[in-house]
């Protein structure tokens, strides 16, 4: 259905309490949805996810024109907008989307440099590491399925957009990189210096849990072990780097080399 489908009077309580309740994980499971707000970011995942509905103001809808949702659009106020968002400060438009299809094929990975997640908890560092992964041009993610889900509110909005661009897989991590033929790589402290050693243009990057890292049984899967080294080396510093970061500063150095 290709329309804005005006509704003066306020949205129904029963309307509300629906949207409301795709906070919650269950719900969205249960019905396939995801909610996504601001412009910039529902403007991205328009024309990259189904929309369900979409719930905006008037000066939205007036500067796009008509806007693809199964169930239309709704124009709303900013009161009820606030009522809506999970945001501090909500911007002018709401939109629920439906999830993407599931399904995973191994082929999609060859000849690519991927990302791999292992129990990445942090809503905040899974929206940020697709971001990162979308800037440099990385089209697949892989999560364990211990790793947060992508479609929590607060990683969604993190991507800002991104998710978009970038499709996200939650797979058995340890049995997909047993069967890649790809190298696979990881950062470790106990690696090997990444700006000197050989990196490839295609092969999968595994990145470890915020506060236990790489677990063992994925560790024993990964071919080369690099080291983000600090500056100057030996000078006392922080134990470890931010996972988010390590992905940037990772993802950065295989492409300053390989692209």
């Amino acid at each position: 259905m290709d329309s804005a489908v005006e509704m003066k009077e306020p949205l129904s309580k029963n309307r509300i309490k629906w949207l409301q309740s795709l906070t919650k994980k269950k719900v969205r499971d249960e019905e396939g949805l995801f909610f996504a707000e601001g412009v910039k970011l529902v403007d991205d995942l328009l024309p990259a996810f189904e929309c369900h509905s979409i719930y905006a103001t008037e000066d939205y809808f007036s500067s796009r024109g008509k806007v693809a949702a199964l169930e239309g659009g709704y124009v709303v106020t900013k009161e009820e907008l606030k009522r809506l968002s999970a945001q501090c400060a909500p911007q002018s438009v709401f939109a629920v989307f439906k999830k993407r299809d599931a399904g995973f094929n191994p082929v999609v990975l060859d000849g690519k440099l991927s990302l791999a997640l292992d129990t990445v908890q942090d809503p905040g560092n899974l929206g940020t590491i697709i971001r990162i992964a979308d800037w440099f041009g990385i089209e697949h993610v892989l999560c364990s399925k211990e790793t947060v889900e992508v479609y929590n509110p607060k990683v969604v909005q993190a991507t800002m957009g991104a998710l978009a661009r970038v499709s996200v897989h939650y797979v058995d991590l340890v049995e997909v990189l047993k069967e890649t033929s790809l190298p696979v790589y990881g950062t470790f402290l106990e690696g090997e210096d990444i700006y000197g050693e050989a990196l490839s243009a295609e092969g999968v990057i595994v990145m470890g849990n915020e506060g236990n890292g790489v677990s063992e049984e994925v560790k024993k899967l990964v071919s080369r072990k690099l080291y983000i080294p600090n500056f100057p080396k030996g000078r006392e510093t922080s134990e470890s780097l931010n996972v988010a970061v390590a992905t940037a500063i990772t993802c950065a150095e295989f492409r300053r080399r390989t692209y």
